[in-house]
């Protein structure tokens, strides 16, 4: 009985609409970033994705989104200390 894809192959998922061998890369890799318009592109080694190259302003957007990430989850960890916190007002500090 068929069950699954489990051929004994080893199948990776690309996470990009792009993708590119490494020897490509070499070759022209600001061409690779210009015919990506903007979007990442998966690095291939053998066919398999080893990295993935993005434009700076998309890593720069995805650390915004990282930090505000970090800042949800401090916030989340710190509110059951709400109920322990002394009111002051700004005059007091």
């Amino acid at each position: 009985m068929f069950c699954g894809l489990n051929l004994g192959l080893n199948m990776e998922k690309i996470l990009s609409k792009y993708s590119v061998s490494i020897s490509e890369l070499k070759k022209n890799p600001t061409a690779v970033l210009q015919n990506a318009n903007g979007e990442s592109v998966a690095i291939l080694n053998h066919n398999k994705p080893t990295a993935y190259l993005i434009p700076a302003e998309l890593y720069g957007m995805m650390m915004e989104v990282a930090e505000e990430y970090e800042l949800m989850n401090l916030v989340k960890e710190r509110e059951h200390e709400k109920s322990s916190a002394i009111k002051v007002s700004l005059d007091e500090l």
